[in-house]
């Protein structure tokens, strides 16, 4: 699997902001083993030395712990962990953003959680491309 890096952030940080977005969504469970260094490093056909300095700030973050000789494994209440750093981060950085964004596009705060109300499928690349199109022919 080819994988798009992104350049504002090297990408060890983008495979440990991987990794903990598996943990995150269930993917990857606590006492579960991270996919191994060589298995990471050979998919997303990256250097092994990037992906141990990705696993090593999980480990820092206390949230793997290396087992000699077995790999990496998730520690108990690691999901928590990230959960409540990753709100935290959201509500300090993100909030401030959208209530920006809001603002400029004089969305009220309740017309807001309407459209947040209402069950809409997400925009997948095709509807995407669909609403260009449509766009271009107006």
């Amino acid at each position: 699997m080819q994988e798009q890096w992104n350049d504002e952030q090297p990408i060890y940080r983008q495979v440990r902001d991987r990794m903990v977005s598996l943990i995150l969504a269930g993917e990857l469970r606590e006492g579960e083993a991270l996919p191994s260094v060589r298995a990471v490093s050979t998919s997303y056909q990256i250097n092994h030395l990037t992906v141990s300095k990705a696993y090593q700030s999980l480990v820092e973050e206390k949230l793997v712990e290396k087992r000699r000789g077995m790999g990496m494994f998730i520690l108990g209440g690691a999901r928590a962990r990230i959960l409540h750093a990753e709100r935290a981060l959201f509500f300090q950085s993100e909030i401030p953003k959208l209530k920006q964004r809001l603002t400029l596009l004089d969305i009220s705060t309740n017309e807001l959680i309407e459209q947040l109300s209402l069950e809409t499928p997400p925009l997948n690349d095709i509807t995407v491309d669909q609403l260009r199109l449509q766009k271009d022919s107006e």
